[in-house]
C-alpha cells in the first residue's frame, strides 16, 4: 500500500486557487445580483447571443424614434398654439375691417387694428423652438419674416416703388386723395397682390422654403412635421394688414379706403378659413406621430420582454449566490490562516 504525501503547501495552495476561483465568482454574483441580468451575455447564451444583440439594436433604434417623435411632437403643438394666436387675431382684424366697412369706426381703429396685425403676425411666424424657427420650412435657422416696419426694408421699398409706378405719385402726395375705387381695386388685384401671393414674396419677404420638414415617426413611415411661413393663409394675412397699414396712414382718400377694406374682408375672411385647414392638417400630423410612438412603445416592450427572457436571473436566486460565496470566501480565509499555522516544531518535543 502506497501513502501518498500531504504537505501544508499543497493544501495551502489548493485554498488558495480556490479563494481566487470563488472571488471571481463572488464579483459576477455581485454583477448580476444588482443589474438582474447575466454577468456575461456570451457565456450564458452561447450561441443565441446573436439573437439578444439583434433585439437589443432594434428595441433601441425604436426608443431612439420615440425619443424624436416627442420632439416633434413638441414642435407641432408649439406650432398650433402660435397658429391658434394668429387666428384670433386675424379675427380681431375682420371684426375691425367689417365695422369700419359700415360705417361703424373710424379709420384711425382700422389703422391701428392693421399695425397690431402686422406686428402680432411677424413676431408669431419668426418665434423658435429649442433654437429653430418653428415656421421657416427647412431653413430653421433663419427668421422667416422680414419686418415690413424695419429701415431699409425690402418689402416696405417694394410697396412704395408699386404704388408710385402704379400711380405717378407716393402714398403721401395730396393728389392720392383722388384715388377711385376703380383705381385702387386695380392697383391691389395687379400690384399689391403678386408682391404677397407671387413671386415678391419670398423676394422680399420670406426667408423661409415652402418644403417643409419630414421626420421618420415610424421604420417605414414619414409625414410633414413642420409649417411653413409661404403658406397662402399666411401670406393674406400679411398682404392685408400691410397694405391696410401702410395706406390708411397715407393720403388716399374714401373711395380708395373703401376700396381696401371690402378687398381686406374677402382676403382676411378666406385666410381665416384656410387657416382652420391648415390647423387641421397640423392637427392631423400631431395625432398620428402620438399614434406613431405608442405602436412603437408596445413594439418595444416586446422586444425587452424578449431580451428579459433570455438574460434576466432571479434576484433571490442571485442574491442567495452572493451569500453563500461570501460564506465560502470567509471560510476559505479562516482554513488558510489555520493551515498557515502548522509547524512540524509544534510536533517535535
Amino acid at each position: 500500500m502506497k501513502v501518498s504525501s500531504v504537505s501544508t503547501s499543497a493544501v495551502s495552495n489548493a485554498l488558495r486557487y480556490s479563494l481566487l476561483r470563488a472571488q471571481s465568482d463572488l464579483v459576477n454574483a455581485q454583477k448580476e445580483s444588482q443589474t438582474g441580468t447575466v454577468a456575461d451575455t456570451g457565456l450564458a447564451l452561447g450561441t443565441r447571443t446573436s439573437v439578444a444583440v439583434s433585439f437589443k439594436r432594434d428595441m433601441e433604434r425604436l426608443n431612439g424614434i420615440v425619443d424624436s417623435n416627442s420632439l416633434v411632437s413638441a414642435r407641432l403643438k408649439a406650432a398650433q398654439n402660435s397658429m391658434s394666436q394668429i387666428s384670433s387675431a386675424a379675427q380681431t382684424f375682420l371684426s375691425a375691417l367689417t365695422t369700419t366697412s359700415s360705417g361703424s369706426a373710424l379709420s384711425s381703429v382700422t389703422l391701428d387694428s392693421s399695425k397690431t396685425m402686422l406686428d402680432q403676425l411677424t413676431a408669431i411666424l419668426n418665434t423658435s423652438f429649442n433654437g429653430e424657427q418653428l415656421f421657416a420650412g427647412v431653413n430653421t435657422d433663419v427668421k422667416p419674416i422680414n419686418d415690413f416696419n424695419a429701415p431699409g426694408s425690402p418689402a416696405k421699398a417694394a410697396f412704395d416703388t408699386a404704388f408710385q409706378t402704379f400711380f405717378g405719385f407716393a402714398q403721401s402726395d395730396p393728389a392720392a386723395a383722388s384715388i377711385s375705387s376703380a383705381d385702387m381695386s386695380t392697383f391691389l388685384t395687379t400690384e399689391v397682390e403678386p408682391q404677397f401671393l407671387g413671386a415678391g414674396w419670398q423676394a422680399n419677404w420670406s426667408n423661409a422654403t415652402d418644403q417643409t420638414i419630414v421626420s421618420r415617426i415610424t421604420l417605414t413611415e414619414t409625414t410633414s412635421t413642420s409649417v411653413s411661413a409661404n403658406n397662402d393663409a399666411l401670406r393674406k394675412l400679411a398682404m392685408t394688414s400691410a397694405t391696410i397699414r401702410d395706406l390708411f396712414d397715407s393720403n388716399v382718400g374714401a373711395g380708395g379706403r373703401q376700396a381696401m377694406i371690402d378687398w381686406a374682408i374677402t382676403a382676411v375672411g378666406g385666410a381665416t378659413g384656410e387657416l382652420g385647414t391648415l390647423q387641421a392638417t397640423t392637427g392631423i400630423a400631431e395625432k398620428r406621430v402620438t399614434d406613431a410612438s405608442d405602436r412603437l412603445k408596445v413594439q418595444s416592450d416586446l422586444f425587452e420582454k424578449q431580451i428579459g427572457n433570455l438574460i434576466n436571473v432571479d434576484p433571490y436566486e442571485a442574491a442567495t449566490r452572493v451569500n453563500d460565496l461570501l460564506s465560502h470566501i470567509e471560510t476559505s480565509y479562516a482554513l488558510t490562516a489555520r493551515i498557515q499555522q502548522l509547524s512540524i516544531l509544534n510536533y517535535i518535543g
